[in-house]
């Protein structure tokens, strides 16, 4: 007698679904003002303290800039006050500073040097 066959039926495989992070938008911002602390140029937009990165960007502070920072504003309470106005580092998009070829903006300032504060 002959032995039964079996028969496998391999169905389409299952359909794969990759779900995609969604897209993460950075808010990115330019200073209206700066000022040279001593180690790097620093500004705030709103509550958030940016410094000049590498390409002339400027990115949030971390807590070790910060922290830094904050020790140089206490003893330069009134930095505001002699802050430079920003036309040198500004961005054509956000995120995307780039730096003129003027010279205008750091006349008058001392970068922290011999100002007296």
């Amino acid at each position: 007698m002959a032995e039964p066959s079996v028969t496998v039926q391999v169905g389409a495989p299952a359909p794969v679904v990759v779900a995609l992070a969604p897209a993460v938008t950075v808010a990115m911002g330019v200073p209206e003002f700066y000022v040279w602390d001593g180690v790097e140029f620093v500004g705030v937009v709103g509550g958030t303290y940016y410094y000049l990165g590498p390409g002339d960007v400027w990115v949030v502070c971390d807590p070790v800039r910060l922290g830094r920072f904050h020790e140089w504003e206490r003893v330069h309470a009134d930095w505001r006050a002699h802050a430079t106005a920003n036309v040198k580092y500004r961005g054509a998009a956000p995120g995307h500073s780039i730096k003129s070829d003027n010279g205008v903006g750091n006349e008058g300032f001392s970068h922290g040097k011999g100002h007296g504060h």
